[in-house]
């Protein structure tokens, strides 16, 4: 049996979208990098900054965001949703980490990261599953 070790984000600047996604999420801190990294990364013309694959660890899954070329789209296919006892004022936070809101509904709102990822903010007071949000899927 296989089980979940890691989630890959495409993205153009995985430094920034790693440290929006560590600021956004409880228990999730960017990989330290020791020297040997940094001499690793700079024999390859990259600093921190620039690395192109950054890793989340958490207790029990690494998110690693690494650099590629993407082609626009209007809507990802597979996106996060975090919960939170007080979702509006976390939207406010996300807001102000860099997060747009698309729209909201009755008990979740769908959203953006900086770099146009779609996620939701689910409240978790409202009980229930968010499979589809209340019934509208986002």
């Amino acid at each position: 049996m296989a089980r979940l070790k890691q989630v890959v984000f495409d993205c153009e600047t995985p430094s920034a979208l790693a440290r929006f996604w560590a600021a956004a999420l409880d228990e999730f801190d960017i990989r330290p990098y020791d020297d040997e990294e940094i001499a690793r990364l700079a024999s390859l013309g990259y600093t921190p900054e620039t690395d192109p694959g950054v890793i989340l660890d958490a207790p029990h899954l690494e998110v690693c965001f690494q650099k590629v070329e993407l082609e626009p789209r209007s809507k990802t296919p597979v996106h996060f949703d975090i919960v939170s006892a007080d979702w509006l004022a976390e939207i406010d936070r996300l807001t102000g980490l860099g997060a747009t809101v698309q729209e909201r509904f009755e008990a979740h709102a769908w959203m953006r990261d900086p770099e146009g990822n779609d996620f939701c903010v689910v409240d978790g007071n409202h009980g229930g599953s968010s499979r589809q949000h209340g019934g509208e899927l986002t």
